[in-house]
């Protein structure tokens, strides 16, 4: 009984650890997809688009004709309408139409911003993948640490009822089972720590998924296929400038980059002339000179905008959009060159993950396993005491846990990467 308890403690087998990845989880898909369905966000941003669709229609209309009222022509000694030939009621239409392809590019141009904010659906819908990824990841780790945590605990319990029936027979002192009963009362703060934990992911989760964040219980870690066909592909020195260029944010500022061009083309247009048209109806009800009533009159007006004066006006409205313009394409560049270098970091960090795992799975581990069974030797001898065999075996369960740790942040590192190139 007390070799079996004694090596139960620290005999926790690695395939009770957190493999990575151990296998595809279908039930994260199956919530990420649920939740993007139902994101609040993805009608926010579609009324957006749509709003602007509808302003771009609105700014490309004619402006509306002006209806003009008038009396022209009456003698201010007597104001009658009827003496004076001149005297007239008129009443007019005015009509100003659009300078060259100005409104015509303008709803372009809106069509142009709407689209713009239309991809911010593909973002979102990352943003969402990701987070809730990375909740899951942490969930699955908090899970699993969680089933470590109590197999140590039922095996100190055990312990400890063999250190109290060994005290009642005076084989072991009262400090053994208080050392026992110690290491039970640090797991267990262990353990409601982790349950802490487990409860804000759920509460996190349930921004996408509202209640039903209670039912999600994760168990693996996802399967990152694309992800490494993807790496599979790269070289020795590998270039991701094309895979981010595909990115969903990269594609707005894309979108916008084209609205700017169309707003250089919009202030190119201010070059041209703008005319307008007007239409006069004018009612005489005096008498002619040659005794006859007064014709009625008609009068039809072209006008026409002349933009002669251009060096404060038109130029410098090209040359506002072609900066304009230009800072764009440089948000993109510097969009570009921040993402590529959190996937260089996020990269290194990987390998060196890696690497870490490989010297627990091939060494840590191990020897912590030795330490705890070369001290377990001593204290059956009456060479060492128990407290040491206890760090020992508490010493060999945060090994465990720091190894599992590590597999949980190399999931996160590949989450960071699929969001990153877009690979989930």
């Amino acid at each position: 009984m007390h070799k079996r308890v004694f090596a139960g403690v620290i005999s926790i087998s690695l395939l009770q650890a957190i493999a990575f990845p151990a296998m595809a989880s279908s039930d994260l898909s199956h919530w990420i997809t649920w939740a993007v369905e139902h994101d609040v966000a993805k009608q926010q941003i579609q009324s957006q688009a749509d709003a602007m669709t509808d302003a771009g229609v609105a700014s490309s209309q004619w402006m509306d004709p002006k209806l003009k009222l008038g009396v022209g022509g009456l003698p201010i000694d007597s104001f009658a309408l009827d003496k004076d030939p001149m005297t007239n009621l008129s009443v007019g239409l005015m009509q100003q139409f659009g300078r060259g392809d100005t409104l015509t590019l303008k709803q372009q141009q809106t069509r142009e911003q709407a689209d713009s904010i239309r991809k911010k659906l593909g973002v979102r819908a990352l943003d969402v993948r990701f987070a809730m990824t990375n909740l899951w990841i942490e969930a699955v780790y908090q899970r699993n640490a969680r089933q470590l945590l109590q197999q140590n605990k039922a095996l100190f319990k055990e312990l400890e009822q063999y250190l109290s029936m060994n005290y009642g027979v005076g084989v072991n002192q009262a400090q053994d089972v208080i050392q026992a009963q110690l290491q039970i009362a640090r797991v267990d703060d262990k353990l409601d720590a982790n349950a802490q934990v487990q409860q804000r992911i759920k509460a996190q989760l349930s921004e996408w998924l509202g209640e039903q964040a209670q039912s999600v219980v994760p168990k693996h870690y996802p399967k990152w296929s694309a992800l490494q066909a993807y790496l599979d592909t790269q070289t020795s020195s590998p270039n991701y400038y094309s895979a981010l260029a595909q990115h969903p944010s990269v594609a707005v500022v894309d979108a916008l980059i084209k609205s700017n061009e169309t707003s250089i083309d919009i202030a190119n247009e201010a070059y041209q002339p703008q005319f307008g048209v007007e239409v006069m109806y004018g009612n005489r009800q005096a008498t002619g000179m040659n005794g006859q009533p007064a014709s009625d009159l008609l009068s039809v007006y072209l006008t026409m905008d002349i933009p002669l004066f251009t060096e404060n006006r038109q130029d410098k409205q090209v040359s506002s959009a072609q900066h304009q313009l230009g800072a764009t394409k440089a948000q993109r560049d510097l969009l570009l060159q921040q993402m590529n270098a959190q996937v260089e970091a996020v990269r290194h960090d990987r390998m060196n993950l890696q690497q870490r795992l490989d010297r627990y799975q091939n060494g840590l581990l191990r020897y912590a396993k030795e330490k705890t069974q070369a001290i377990e030797r001593g204290y059956q001898n009456n060479t060492s005491q128990l407290d040491e065999y206890i760090r020992a075996a508490s010493d060999a369960l945060s090994v465990e846990l720091e190894q599992a740790r590590l597999q949980a942040d190399l999931a996160l590192a590949n989450a960071k990467l699929s969001y990153l190139l877009n690979k989930f």
